[in-house]
């Protein structure tokens, strides 16, 4: 496909699959990126589903990478349709941390109508579009983070915030999801606040401790073409909205991965003008 946007993960240059493939052979020079959109410039033999011309948008392999060039090889079983009023720089911003924020919550999470859910990090990328997703279905959202994020969470949907330099995680509620961002301490004691039958879920490392009457889930995030259509979807018709912050050119892109660049919200490397 011919890449119009792209995001990435500020820490895969870490990730050992980014510079080696899964039978630990060198397969650099790499091409970060995973999240895409654009339009099918050309279809391998006997794929169907989709057409040339076609705009889609979507995640490449984990251990193919290379959603920040001009041009990307996915399979088409990742990638799923995009209407043409969605923009190609919003929905290069859904896939990882809309399908990674429905995963957490509702498939590991099972969170529900009425139960109450307890978001780490509910500014960022992933956090943001759980707390719209967790209020949408109906479930008491508390959102954690930094003092500045405040109204941010509270706008998005949030029902109380936490602010986690200066208010004690321990005297939050008992609820009945967790759903870690940040991992570390945050994550070790955020056990104690699952309540009986309750889930901790998290998407940086398994959990150490355990909650005494619930489940602790790790997971990684895996392509889902029917979710990521419902999730545009809902992008569509403005029931979602990811939080995009800076949008840079593809030649900005190393410089992107830099801490000291990075600005609050999902940046996005725009390849290609519409």
């Amino acid at each position: 496909m011919r890449v119009h946007a792209a995001g990435f993960t500020p820490g895969e240059l870490d990730w050992p699959a980014t510079w080696t493939d899964r039978a630990g052979r060198d397969r650099t020079p790499s091409v970060p990126g995973n999240e895409l959109s654009g339009v099918v410039e050309e279809l391998g033999f006997g794929t169907t589903g989709l057409s040339v011309g076609q705009r889609v948008f979507g995640l490449a392999d984990w251990a193919r990478d290379g959603s920040l060039a001009e041009y990307a090889a996915v399979e088409a079983r990742n990638l799923a349709p995009l209407p043409a009023d969605v923009d190609h720089t919003l929905a290069a911003a859904l896939p990882i941390s809309g399908l990674t924020a429905w995963q957490g919550l509702f498939d590991h999470g099972r969170l529900a109508t009425g139960q109450t859910v307890l978001i780490h990090g509910a500014a960022g990328g992933v956090g943001s579009i759980a707390v719209q997703l967790a209020r949408e279905a109906g479930a008491r959202v508390i959102g954690t983070g930094r003092s500045a994020h405040r109204d941010q969470v509270l706008a998005l949907g949030a029902d109380a915030f936490l602010d986690l330099q200066s208010e004690k995680l321990e005297d939050c509620c008992e609820v009945d999801v967790v759903f870690d961002v940040i991992g570390g301490d945050i994550l070790d004691r955020s056990a104690a606040l699952v309540r009986a039958g309750g889930t901790l879920v998290s998407i940086t490392l398994p959990p150490k401790v355990q909650p005494k009457d619930g489940r602790a889930v790790f997971f990684v995030v895996e392509p889902d073409r029917v979710r990521l259509s419902e999730l545009v979807t809902r992008v569509r018709d403005g029931r979602l909205k990811p939080v995009v912050g800076a949008v840079r050119p593809l030649a900005e892109a190393p410089a992107a991965f830099t801490p000291a660049t990075r600005t609050p919200g999902k940046t996005i490397i725009r390849v290609t003008e519409d």
